[in-house]
């Protein structure tokens, strides 16, 4: 079970490699402002998970099972953040930093169901604008 910061860590280091980018403890350190230490002790349980390769000061690799996490996660940030934007209008920077709380602790149920409401919202919000 991953916490929210082992997700946010994990999160961080997918986009960052997404982008063709190499990333470091420090790095990390920095974007979350904690110390190295803190970081360096996340990232040996992201490893333990089988979920990256820590290689100390020669960065980070992300394995597929990670890759594979780090969506999912991505995925759910994505699909709050749609609801609350699109179907609550709610502003942008509200929304996205209300997802990124939520993404977290929400029951998988629960996401789909907004994720299906969503989507037929914004369906027959664009239906409603064509006639």
């Amino acid at each position: 079970m991953l916490t929210k910061g082992l997700e946010d860590y994990l999160e961080l280091i997918y986009q960052t490699i997404s982008k063709n980018k190499v990333i470091k403890a420090i790095d990390i350190a920095n974007e979350f402002k904690i110390s190295r230490p803190s970081v360096s002790e996340a990232l040996i349980r992201l490893a333990d998970l089988d979920l990256i390769i820590y290689e100390g000061r020669k960065g980070i690799k992300i394995t597929e099972k990670g890759v594979v996490e780090a969506k999912k996660i991505i995925n759910r940030h994505n699909i709050l953040f749609k609801f609350f934007s699109e179907v609550l209008k709610i502003d942008y920077q509200i929304a996205d930093k209300n997802a990124c709380k939520i993404e977290h602790v929400i029951d998988d149920e629960v996401l789909d169901k907004i994720h299906q409401f969503s989507e037929l919202y914004i369906k027959n919000r664009a239906n409603k604008e064509l006639n």
